[in-house]
């Protein structure tokens, strides 16, 4: 559950456009990393509208608890004979609010089986609180998890103001996405991490980004991730349909792709925030639920 969430923080956060298409349709194809970034940022509204979103607020649903793997053949009871198949386990749709304000601030709220799960981080320090797995005490995130939270993206994600943060971006070539030209960018954080996006070469939005790669049955596969249902909202164009393809690979039981997704219903747009929600959360007493979530045990990269 603990890298699902910070998977939705990361997309939900990387994936923000604003709105303002202008001419871009008949842009150049002929132009520097530069040059797309400045395109992109204009596309999504220009640095003033950016710097004008303090706070931003997510509800919708993720998947989750379910598999869409293909089944494999077991041995029978007798010798040689196998039985069919297993099929996969349904995804379920758990509701999620996220909520965001700047300085690198995120809470994110997870409702399964009447019970919320919360994720907390202030921009210095982080908790969780997981009554699905029958722990009801609040805890401290492990290095690992504030390592990721570290390396969140702002409100404005990793294109705006990156020299500012850090960020070397490289242009690795224009490449067709699902039938559209598209820039391929990378790049480098000041950890030296490297990452892939795609923006559209017509439209200047974010087409797709490289996701952290996820283990399945003891290999490490490839994820990409894709933004989708671009709509208005306040000036700014979000998409709300956020898809995780996690790819198969060579001498893997996993042979086909599993996709999923993350649907947002609503945005608000630099919502009032209470200070405490960014606070350590308070314990939920009186929970005695036994019943352990699905989800724990498959979660996204």
């Amino acid at each position: 559950m603990m890298r699902r969430t910070f998977l939705v923080c990361l997309l939900v956060s990387a994936a923000l456009s604003v709105a303002g298409w202008g001419d871009t349709k008949a842009a150049s194809k002929n132009l520097t990393a530069a040059e797309v970034v400045d395109r992109n940022v204009s596309a999504r509204g220009g640095l003033r509208a950016w710097r004008a979103v303090s706070a931003l607020s997510f509800t919708g649903q993720m998947e989750a608890g379910g598999n869409n793997r293909p089944g494999l053949p077991m041995p029978g009871p007798k010798h040689g004979a196998q039985l069919p198949p297993q099929r996969p386990s349904d995804q379920v749709r758990l509701p999620f609010v996220m909520d965001m304000q700047r300085p690198h601030k995120t809470r994110l709220e997870i409702q399964f089986n009447g019970q919320a799960a919360v994720q907390v981080f202030d921009g210095t320090n982080g908790w969780k609180l997981r009554p699905f797995l029958n722990r009801n005490d609040v805890e401290p995130y492990t290095a690992d998890e504030m390592k990721a939270a570290s390396l969140q993206e702002e409100l404005d994600g990793p294109l705006v103001d990156y020299a500012a943060k850090g960020t070397k971006i490289e242009l690795a070539g224009l490449e067709r996405v699902q039938g559209r030209d598209n820039y391929n960018l990378k790049l480098t954080a000041k950890d030296g991490s490297e990452r892939h996006i795609w923006i559209d070469a017509e439209t200047f939005l974010e087409t797709k980004m490289e996701g952290n790669p996820r283990k399945l049955d003891g290999l490490s596969h490839p994820v990409e991730v894709y933004f989708r249902d671009y709509r208005p909202t306040d000036g700014l164009m979000i998409p709300y349909l956020l898809e995780t393809h996690v790819l198969p690979i060579k001498n893997a039981s996993v042979l086909r792709e599993i996709t999923e997704k993350v649907v947002i219903d609503k945005v608000t747009v630099n919502p009032k925030f209470a200070e405490s929600l960014f606070t350590k959360p308070q314990a939920q007493a009186g929970n005695n639920s036994k019943q352990t979530a699905s989800v724990g045990a498959h979660s996204l990269p």
